[in-house]
């Protein structure tokens, strides 16, 4: 069984037992937390599709930690002028541990 979730403007394809990083979320760590745009269940029952959201479909999960991901280097460079810029980008992110997928 999984789903597809949409959370952070992302979609994410998420099974029982998964610890998936998403977006930001305002949540303590040990808290749990409900995902309602679910875009598609798989389950022994068939697919089930939203449009674009199944009704009554919602994915459970406990949040584990929040971090940040690796830096990303930014550089803007132009040639021949002596001219360099750099700058750097971390982006938070909470991970979760997915518990249960209800249709």
């Amino acid at each position: 069984m999984y789903a597809v979730i949409q959370t952070g403007g992302k979609q994410y394809r998420v099974q029982p037992g998964d610890k998936v990083k998403v977006e930001s979320l305002d949540a303590e760590a040990g808290q749990e937390v409900a995902f309602e745009k679910v875009l598609l269940i798989q389950s022994d029952d068939g697919v089930k599709i939203g449009q674009p959201f199944v009704s009554g479909g919602k994915v459970t999960g406990t949040v584990v930690a929040h971090g940040r991901h690796p830096k990303i280097r930014i550089i803007k460079f132009r040639r021949r002028k002596h001219h360099m810029k750099q700058a750097g980008h971390r982006q938070n992110y909470t991970e979760v541990q997915i518990n249960e997928i209800s249709a």
